[in-house]
C-alpha cells in the first residue's frame, strides 16, 4: 500500500503537527481548514496560528476546499469528537478502501457512537481507523520522541499506515483492536479531569496516585464490557495516555479539573473549538457504563460535577465514604 497523498482535516495544533509528520518523506499533504483566509495566510507565512513557532513543511498545502482531499490515499480527521460527524459527512466521494483515520478522543453525545462508527456511517466504503496515544502537539512538532497506537480492522492496513506516518521520533505501533484504542482515548480524558480536581484541591501526591490507579481500574472494566483487549488497555492508548494526561498541565482536561478543584467556574469552549474533550464525553461514558452494569464512580463524580448535580467537596466525600472492598 502506498500513501503518496495524505489529507489532514483540521489545522489546529495537533492537525498541523501530524501534517508535518506525514510530509517528512516528501509526501504530498493537503491540510484542510474551514477558514479560507487562514488557509491563505498559512500558505504565505508557513505557520499555523494554533502552533506558533513551527514552520509548515513545504510539502503541506493548506486549503479551505474539501474537494482538494478527494484524491487522497488516506485521510486523517483531526477535529474534536463532537464535530467529527459534520466534517466527514461533508467529504467528497473518496475511492473505495481509502483509510479514514479518526484522531479525536471521545464518544459522540446523543448517539453513543465511537469515532470509527461515525466514519463508517457517513462515508461507506472506506476503512475506518483510529490514531490515539500519549502525545502533545508541541512535543511532536519539536521532534521529541513520541509513541502512539494506530488501529485498523486489517493488520496490513494498520501496519502500512504506521509506516507512512512514522519516523525516528514519531512511532505509531499498529493494532487491530480499534475499539480498545478508542475506549482508552475517550475514558482517560474524563479521568484526567478528576486528576486535575485532586491537584486543584491540593489533596496531595498520594491521592493523585490513588485516583489514577482506581481510575485505570474503571477504564479496564469499561473496556472489557465493550470488547476491548486487555493488552490494548494497558498499552499506549490506554494506560500510557492516562499517565500523561493525569499528570501534566499541558492536558486541557487536567487543566479544566485543576480549575474546578480550585473552585473556579471555567467556561467550556463551544463544541468544535479548542476544548477539553472529556467535558463532553463524561456524561455519555457514564450512560454507557450504566447500560452494561459497569461501576465507574470516579467518572460518575466528574459527570455530576460538570452537570452541576454535585459540588466538588460533595463528590469527594461520596468517593471517600464508599464501602471498603477488595481491590479489583
Amino acid at each position: 500500500m502506498s500513501f503518496d497523498t495524505i489529507a489532514v482535516l483540521g489545522a489546529g495544533a495537533w492537525g498541523t503537527a501530524l501534517a508535518n509528520c506525514a510530509a517528512r518523506d516528501g509526501r504530498n499533504v493537503v491540510l484542510w481548514m474551514r477558514n479560507a483566509g487562514i488557509a491563505a495566510a498559512m500558505r504565505t507565512w508557513r505557520e499555523s496560528p494554533r502552533l506558533r513557532g513551527f514552520e509548515i513543511d513545504e510539502c503541506v498545502t493548506p486549503t479551505a476546499e474539501l474537494d482538494d482531499v478527494a484524491a487522497a490515499d488516506t485521510v486523517l480527521v483531526v477535529v474534536p469528537a463532537q464535530a467529527l460527524r459534520a466534517v466527514v459527512a461533508a467529504l467528497p466521494r473518496l475511492r473505495p478502501g481509502v483509510p479514514v483515520v479518526a484522531c479525536a478522543k471521545g464518544i459522540e453525545r446523543g448517539t453513543q457512537r465511537f469515532m470509527t462508527e461515525i466514519i463508517a456511517e457517513c462515508v461507506p466504503g472506506v476503512v475506518p481507523a483510529i490514531l490515539s496515544g500519549p502525545s502533545f502537539a508541541d512535543d511532536v512538532a519539536r521532534g521529541q520522541p513520541t509513541a502512539v497506537t494506530l488501529a485498523a480492522p486489517d493488520e496490513a492496513v494498520a501496519a502500512a499506515l504506521a509506516r507512512a506516518l512514522g519516523s525516528a521520533t514519531f512511532r505509531p505501533y499498529h493494532s487491530t483492536d480499534v475499539r480498545g484504542v478508542e475506549i482508552g482515548g475517550a475514558a482517560k480524558n474524563v479521568l484526567a479531569i478528576a486528576a486535575g480536581i485532586v491537584a486543584g484541591r491540593g489533596l496531595g501526591a498520594s491521592a493523585a496516585a490513588a485516583l489514577t490507579t482506581r481510575g485505570f481500574a474503571e477504564l479496564i472494566r469499561f473496556g472489557r464490557a465493550y470488547g476491548a483487549r486487555i493488552e490494548t488497555l494497558i498499552g499506549l492508548s490506554g494506560l500510557g495516555d492516562l499517565i500523561l494526561t493525569c499528570s501534566s498541565a499541558q492536558s486541557r482536561n487536567f487543566s479544566l479539573g485543576v480549575a474546578l478543584g480550585k473552585g473556579e467556574a471555567p467556561e467550556l469552549a463551544p463544541e468544535g473549538e479548542k476544548l477539553a474533550e472529556g467535558a463532553f464525553t463524561a456524561s455519555v461514558l457514564v450512560e454507557m457504563a450504566a447500560a452494561r452494569g459497569v461501576d465507574m464512580p470516579i467518572a460518575g463524580a466528574v459527570a455530576a460535577i460538570l452537570d452541576k448535580r454535585l459540588g466538588v467537596d460533595d463528590a469527594i466525600e461520596a468517593l471517600l465514604t464508599r464501602p471498603f472492598r477488595a481491590e479489583g
